[in-house]
């Protein structure tokens, strides 16, 4: 009887491990490729007001953008370094034939114009409130951040867009860092 609770339990913890290991495995959802068109005509993108949707996919279909997507507005990350790096780099982005910076947030319009107030965000850097999150799951970049921002957010990352299409991506390993994404990496590439 006792060899038969010992075989038991080793087999349960076998099964065990190997239901945690499934469990825990990590699946990296493929966010924004290269050759990716950016969708046209997704609801709930609007900038300033909910009055103003704008329509990213034709915003980008000419010439070349960067799309920046950030967790939240007002976020400490985001406000002190991620935004104002772009904002301090813009004359440089410029040179490089970057025509403007679509910043996106799973925010409401409200807050976004607020966050770009606060900001100072010059008129080529454009906050947009993704305000249903449409936008970022096109790109595959919407996790669940109910514990930390009560809702489902973006990811951090960057992507520059040339007629419509990515040309290049910058994906924060860990999703929220800011190294990868931000606007001195991204200049290498151009």
């Amino acid at each position: 009887m006792l060899n038969a609770v010992r075989s038991s339990i080793r087999y349960s913890s076998i099964c065990n491990r190997r239901t945690s290991a499934q469990l825990f495995h990590t699946y990296n959802p493929i966010m924004f490729q290269v050759g990716d068109v950016i969708k046209t005509g997704l609801a709930g993108v609007q900038e300033n007001s909910p009055g103003n949707a704008v329509d990213i996919g034709k915003l980008v279909s000419k010439g070349k953008y960067v799309i920046v997507g950030v967790p939240a507005a007002f976020s400490p990350a985001c406000t002190a370094s991620h935004i104002p790096g772009y904002v301090a780099k813009l004359s440089e982005l410029k040179a490089k034939g970057v025509e403007e910076v679509y910043v996106t947030a799973v925010n409401d319009a409200f807050v976004t114009k607020a966050w770009a107030d606060s900001l100072k965000v010059p008129e080529n850097v454009h906050i947009l409130a993704d305000t249903r999150g449409e936008f970022a799951k096109s790109g595959n970049t919407l996790f669940d951040s109910e514990e930390v921002f009560g809702n489902k957010r973006n990811y951090r990352y960057a992507i520059v867009v040339q007629d419509g299409k990515v040309v290049s991506t910058f994906e924060e390993p860990d999703k929220t860092g800011v190294n990868v994404s931000s606007a001195e990496n991204v200049l290498k590439s151009l």
